[in-house]
């Protein structure tokens, strides 16, 4: 069976690394999905510009398709691009990303389900420090993009590094940031034809959260 799937696309590190290991697991990909926000100007999640979204997935030599919405009505515009996806490119998976929180794959196997897919976890329930030293070892470039207030401003724009991951255990914060300790900016991986070239130019305080400013 033709495994076409999808990918919920973050332009973040778990998502690149999900797709990566779902290629490895024969899936292949189609089409890369990612929801912006509002003004349709940055990622919901990590705040990362559409134009850098663009770019990653051309040096993936994949399609991405953007969705604006605000939280209230995500599940809503998310699960119409599920189907609107599924029918243009023959889909019959969707990947994610998520490691080990039950109510994301709740979440994410209920919206599948509505549009007539599967969801696909590679990375559920793997070690979270093992995960990050897999993906350096792979060869994934990843910058900090946004971050909490424990880790400040001062994190913004620094790679993911061996180092890192000991610092941030040695501050009492998961090394893969799945609790949204932190999100990442694949610059580079297996995947990428090129490395994407990105620049912190400005760092902003929103809502008790750092963000990057990216060029």
């Amino acid at each position: 069976m033709d495994k076409h799937s999808l990918c919920s696309w973050s332009g973040g590190k778990d998502s690149c690394f999900a797709l990566m290991q779902a290629i490895q697991q024969g899936y292949t990909p189609k089409v890369l999905l990612n929801v912006l926000n509002e003004e349709g100007k940055i990622s919901r999640s990590h705040g990362i510009p559409s134009s850098i979204l663009v770019a990653q997935a051309a040096a993936a030599g994949l399609p991405v398709y953007a969705i604006s919405s605000s939280w209230e009505e995500y599940e809503k515009h998310f699960t119409a691009a599920l189907v609107k996806l599924k029918e243009e490119y023959t889909l019959t998976h969707a990947i994610f990303g998520d490691i080990d929180l039950q109510e994301h794959r709740d979440w994410e196997e209920k919206v599948t389900a509505v549009a007539g897919l599967i969801a696909v976890l590679p990375l559920w329930k793997q070690d979270r420090k093992q995960l990050v030293l897999q993906m350096l070892e792979a060869g994934m470039e990843m910058m900090i993009v946004s971050c909490n207030e424990i880790l400040g401003e001062n994190f913004i724009g620094r790679l993911i590094t061996t180092a890192l991951v000991d610092e941030l255990e040695a501050m009492g914060i998961d090394p893969c940031g799945e609790n949204g300790e932190y999100h990442t900016l694949v610059l580079d991986c297996p995947l990428f034809v090129d490395r994407i070239n990105v620049s912190v130019i400005d760092k902003m305080n929103h809502g008790n959260y750092w963000f990057a400013k990216l060029l």
